[in-house]
């Protein structure tokens, strides 16, 4: 009789046991939004909307950019975590997701209200000057800072902003001092640069490496620890002497806590895919993005580490959202 009773089973076990990876293969059923936190036309929108249409190409769904700004960022990220967990609402976030949490209450874990996808790419800021700075070398800004402390102003593309902390930072480390001004948005910050409103910045290479080129504007030192393939002739902070400075942007995907493990599985995947073109990797170079990648598991402390390296520059710093 158990015999028989096994006989009957067993047809139906093979019948059940595909259906676990027939759910998982059925991903995605449906478009997919992709929530940048900024607006279009900037460099996390740019990176993003990149992603977005290779991500589309890999997965045969359609994956939408939703531009949601505000607040820093803030705004669309909470979006992302207040997101059904069922992979068709993802975050692109940029390094100010990890600075956020030292400057200003938030609505959401930046650990614990998500579920990390994967990190794409890194880049570095450049610390640019007008010819009105009587300085060409890194070493000789310094000495004219400190021997006009607060007479220079340099602009942000806002309070809280990537290159707002980068410059105090940057102040820090180099003991010197001059006043910070925000702008709205970056195409802003550059305009009254060049204009003469402000005397330098910190800020992506593609915005002002025109501006380089012809000589407006003077490149001094790269933020990241290793100097930046798109600038290689300009040193690093650190290599320039201001020892120890490491500031590098990086852009990601998240998804909202309780993600199934197999959707972030898939999604990993595809992203890992798509860094691998090179189609990707050459505009991607237009931007003065170097692809990196890396998966979930790393992920996930990368970002725990970043958000304590920010939140003890803030407190020494004193920084706060004016």
């Amino acid at each position: 009789m158990l015999s028989r009773t096994l006989a009957m089973l067993l047809p139906l076990a093979a019948l059940a046991a595909p259906a676990p990876a027939l759910a998982q293969d059925a991903y995605p059923a449906r478009p997919i939004r992709l929530i940048i936190p900024f607006a279009a036309g900037g460099g996390a929108d740019v990176v993003g909307r990149l992603i977005a249409t290779r991500l589309s190409e890999r997965l045969g769904q359609q994956v939408v950019v939703d531009n949601r700004t505000g607040a820093g960022g803030v705004i669309g990220t909470e979006l992302v975590a207040r997101g059904a967990p069922d992979g068709y609402t993802l975050g692109f976030v940029p390094a100010s997701f990890t600075m956020q949490p030292a400057l200003r209450k938030l609505p959401y874990d930046p650990i614990k209200s998500f579920t990390p996808v994967a990190r794409v790419g890194k880049g570095s800021f450049v610390l640019v000057v007008t010819p009105a700075v009587p300085a060409r070398t890194l070493k000789e800004f310094i000495a004219y800072a400190k021997q006009n402390p607060d007479k220079m102003f340099f602009g942000t593309a806002g309070a809280g902003s990537t290159a707002h902390m980068f410059m105090e930072l940057f102040k820090m480390m180099a003991d010197i001092n001059f006043n910070v001004v925000h702008f709205k948005g970056g195409n802003q910050q550059v305009i009254d640069l060049l204009g003469g409103h402000s005397h330098g910045t910190m800020i992506s290479l593609p915005a002002v490496r025109p501006h380089i080129i012809s000589g407006k504007l003077h490149a001094l030192a790269t933020s990241a620890s290793k100097r930046t393939v798109f600038l290689p002739d300009v040193p690093t902070l650190d290599e320039a002497g201001v020892k120890g400075y490491d500031a590098t942007v990086w852009w990601g995907v998240l998804a909202p806590a309780g993600t199934p493990a197999a959707v972030v599985r898939r999604l990993d995947a595809e992203l890992k895919s798509v860094l691998a073109q090179d189609e990707v990797n050459k505009a991607f170079a237009g931007q003065g993005v170097e692809p990196d990648y890396q998966g979930p598991v790393g992920f996930r402390p990368f970002v725990a580490a970043e958000i304590a390296n920010w939140t003890s520059v803030v407190k020494k710093g004193n920084i706060k959202l004016e």
